[in-house]
């Protein structure tokens, strides 16, 4: 009888030290604001620099980034364009073209495609390094738009030889769009405003986001060069290069504007691919980091970023046993009085719904977002967090028990912030969803919260438990529901556009 009590102060114990681990962070951030980063010396005679943008079927964004990343404010004989393409439809020529085109209004843009994709992201970036003429070498991804004078503000960081990466802040497009673009925004701001600056104003290690940032050659070649047997190569890759005394620099004043997944499937896949890509990362890296000489608060900080994805089954478990596990305590089975075992129950609950909301307020706080609507979101964000754990969870036991290690990219709409929310949908035939278990799994979870629900209400017991339980319940049905309806909308959408192609043949 006492297994769902066990059980629940196990997965509660567990996150509890996660959430513990926000507050040091939050702690971390404000104690190391006075630690700005200095300005740094400026090159002489600027170097030059290789602008690499990864893509693959980016018809939509392809030539957006590549213009803008044409338009960066840098002198044009030290500027090399790389776009590494490995499309495999209509973009792939549409990519060509505009290179083409460029390159005979006397830019320096070479156009790199690779008919097998080996190494998937990776192996493109490891193949244009080796042509590339640079000495630094500046990477977007195809959803990002570089900023003009980017290159120009972070180019002078490298002045400090011992300086191997810089990365730069993400902004977000389509911030406002959705409830779902609105969250991840939030989400983001956290990692990057808390997470990235207390961890580098204090000497711990942080990771290279992938995109938005620029590395010195010497220090990718250096620390291994790009591997593919992550799916998070950029986060390999930082941690290879710190442990080798390479130092990482984070700008959060400097912006990267880019676009949010804006439905809930290209969200989730992005989502899983991060959390399987750091366990793997995890396992490559830690044992070695951890028999190092580093400093034990590289370690510790390591382990946490490394290790967090073990938060997703835990909460997945959570949400299966907190009915059980208060019902028990209401009915004093377990020698405690009914009123005491409920609040240690609920303290436990309360002290890691604190540190999330703590952690994302203070981010938003410090972006000049307003507070009230910020502290409106936690329940959201609480929500939209437990609906992913699921498919997270699943990304967590893949990276331990070595499943397949196939890049499935994130979508790209081309949506920016003065389109409708709802344009994605237009472009929704050119992504075909996979159909997996998931989505019916997490319907099954919200479903069964529902009957625990019920059953608290109707039993007067573990009363005490039901908005916890509603949250979770609406995060299950969020994105269950929401990644069937967008699996029925892109195979509909390819439908008609079959049939009106098909039309189309039979008249000519």
């Amino acid at each position: 009888m006492l297994i769902p009590q066990v059980g629940y102060l196990f997965c509660m114990l567990g996150l509890m030290v996660f959430g513990l681990h926000r507050y040091w962070q939050v702690f971390l951030y404000y104690r190391s604001q006075s630690r700005k980063m200095p300005a740094p010396r400026e090159f002489a005679y600027l170097p030059r620099i290789t602008v690499q943008l990864p893509m693959y079927n980016e018809c939509y964004v392809a030539e957006r980034v590549i213009r803008a990343a044409c338009a960066l404010d840098y002198p044009g004989n030290l500027l090399e364009i790389q776009v590494l393409d490995d499309s495999t439809d209509h973009s792939a020529g549409l990519c060509r073209c505009i290179c083409e085109k460029l390159a005979a209004e006397g830019l320096s843009i070479k156009y790199i495609h690779r008919a097998v994709r080996t190494g998937f992201k990776a192996g493109a970036l490891a193949e244009g390094l080796q042509a590339a003429r640079g000495d630094f070498i500046a990477i977007f991804d195809a959803d990002f738009i570089p900023q003009p004078g980017m290159l120009r503000d972070v180019i002078h960081y490298f002045t400090d030889p011992d300086v191997g990466c810089v990365q730069t802040r993400w902004g977000h497009l389509n911030r406002r769009h959705s409830l779902l673009t609105r969250c991840q925004a939030v989400f983001l701001d956290g990692h990057f405003v808390i997470e990235h600056t207390a961890r580098n104003r204090t000497g711990r290690f942080i990771n290279f986001n992938g995109t938005g940032g620029i590395w010195r050659k010497t220090a990718i070649e250096d620390a291994g060069g790009w591997q593919h047997d992550t799916l998070t190569e950029d986060m390999d890759l930082s941690y290879r290069a710190q442990a080798g005394g390479w130092k990482m620099v984070f700008l959060p004043q400097i912006i990267s504007p880019a676009e949010l997944p804006p439905e809930i499937v290209s969200f989730k896949q992005q989502q899983h691919r991060w959390t399987k890509g750091s366990v793997q990362t995890a396992l490559k890296v830690l044992p070695g980091m951890l028999q190092s000489n580093l400093p034990m608060r590289v370690k510790v900080e390591a382990l946490f970023h490394l290790a967090s994805g073990i938060v997703y089954p835990l909460a997945v478990l959570l949400s299966i046993l907190i009915f059980p596990a208060f019902l028990l305590t209401s009915q004093n089975l377990i020698g405690v009085e009914t009123v005491y075992g409920q609040w240690a129950l609920m303290g436990l609950f309360g002290l890691l719904t604190f540190s999330a909301g703590t952690f994302y307020v203070v981010a938003q706080r410090e972006l000049g977002e307003n507070i009230i609507t910020c502290l409106l979101m936690v329940p959201l964000l609480m929500a939209v967090g437990m609906g992913i754990s699921l498919a997270n969870a699943v990304a967590v036991f893949e990276g331990v028990f070595g499943h397949s290690n196939e890049f499935i990219r994130t979508p790209k709409y081309g949506v920016s912030g003065d389109e409708s929310g709802q344009a994605w949908k237009k472009r929704a035939p050119a992504f075909k969803h996979r159909t997996t278990w998931l989505p019916a799994a997490e319907l099954a979870l919200g479903f069964y919260l529902l009957a625990c629900i019920a059953a608290a209400l109707y039993l007067n017991r573990a009363v005490s438990c039901v908005p916890f339980m509603f949250i979770f319940m609406t995060g299950y049905f969020y994105v269950g529901g929401s990644s069937i309806y967008a699996w029925w909308l892109s195979r509909r959408q390819m439908q008609e556009a079959a049939a009106l192609q098909n039309a189309d043949l039979a008249v000519v």
